[in-house]
């Protein structure tokens, strides 16, 4: 059922943007699985849509312009100042305040109370959204919002894993542990980068066969075979990209590198833990590292209109990954996304922006 949400006007730093699509992602599915939110509760953090009305401090983006969505950042920690937003010292802070400003105020209200909002950023589950400037990327305006919206995180976040955190080279071996819109993105990152093989493990044979025309050289079913003992049977890979959020998934992408090897750990996995052998990383200099949204080095608006040229080019087909459903579908649209029979949904919002 979809309820009526009353959204505060745009302040001076804010911007309010009319929702056309928004996608559904991993992180949505574990923060309604396991977040104690106050509920009720506006999620959803990969909103594209038509910026509405601007406060009176925006000055890089003016009403009518077409924009996409990414997390926020406070644009004044260490890591930010360093060119580094992805990473923000108070990323949960501003990112999950549940629509708190700084004053007091609250963003989002039902019924004449406080209800949670901002989510990531956003809160793109709604007909509208309050952003900032700093986490709204202005596109071009003929790109297609619903194929764009993606590319705010699980698409920034599986590319930005492979170009901007393990900066591939050219001719090495690269594993993907899980052949979802992050894992499928690296890989077809990877693939631009010129690395090879390119191997992609999952239990899906359906998503096996979409690595294949995505660009993936193997695929291993680890229900059938073990995936570390094959790639270890070759000398290990140089890099590893893990993401399904499963602790034992992440071992056996650190188990699977070669010497020197590197492994990201992409997927989101709240409370495991995860065992590593010392001895293994010593012996063989390997690397572990973690990662989110652009990456290190990388600053979202610059990287995700970088991505956006790679889809111009056809490098980058993420039309691949998506089925689309109405807004009135979501409750199917988050069930394709929690089974895996979708690999990347997105909702499409009504044009008149009626439903809240």
């Amino acid at each position: 059922m979809i309820e009526a949400i009353d959204l505060d006007e745009p302040q001076a730093d804010e911007i309010l943007v009319r929702i056309v699509a928004t996608g559904i992602c991993g992180t949505d599915l574990g923060i309604l699985s396991h977040a104690p939110l106050p509920w009720p509760a506006v999620l959803g953090h990969e909103g594209a849509g038509i910026v509405e009305h601007v406060g009176s401090a925006v000055t890089g983006i003016t009403p009518g312009d077409h924009v996409v969505l990414t997390t926020t950042s406070c644009g004044r920690c260490a890591t930010c100042q360093q060119g580094q937003p992805s990473f923000c010292m108070r990323f949960r802070a501003v990112n999950m305040s549940g629509g708190r400003r700084a004053d007091g105020s609250c963003t989002h209200h039902q019924h004449g109370k406080p209800a949670f909002g901002g989510f990531l950023g956003q809160s793109s589950f709604a007909a509208y959204a309050l952003a900032t400037e700093r986490n709204a990327i202005r596109i071009d305006k003929d790109l297609p919002l619903d194929v764009m919206a993606p590319f705010g995180c699980g698409i920034q976040t599986g590319a930005a894993a492979v170009l901007n955190t393990l900066k591939v080279q050219a001719g090495k071996s690269l594993v993907v542990f899980g052949a979802g819109a992050v894992g499928l993105s690296a890989l077809m990152a990877a693939k631009i980068a010129g690395c090879g093989p390119l191997i992609v493990v999952d239990t899906k044979a359906d998503r096996l066969a979409l690595a294949m025309e995505l660009g993936a050289t193997r695929t291993i079913n680890p229900q059938e075979e073990d995936a570390v003992a094959l790639l270890q049977a070759d000398g290990g890979v140089d890099y590893a990209v893990e993401a399904t959020g499963i602790a034992s998934v992440m071992e056996n992408a650190v188990n699977a590198l070669g010497v020197n090897g590197v492994a990201v750990l992409v997927g989101v996995a709240p409370g495991q833990k995860v065992a590593i052998d010392p001895t293994a990383l010593q012996s063989r200099g390997l690397t572990v590292m973690g990662t989110i949204m652009a990456g290190r080095d990388g600053v979202p608006a610059l990287f995700v209109r970088k991505l956006i040229d790679f889809w111009k080019e056809g490098k980058l087909p993420v039309e691949k990954l998506i089925r689309y459903y109405e807004f009135s579908e979501i409750n199917e649209a988050i069930a394709a996304a929690k089974d895996g029979s979708a690999v990347k949904p997105i909702l499409r919002l009504p044009l008149n922006g009626e439903t809240a």
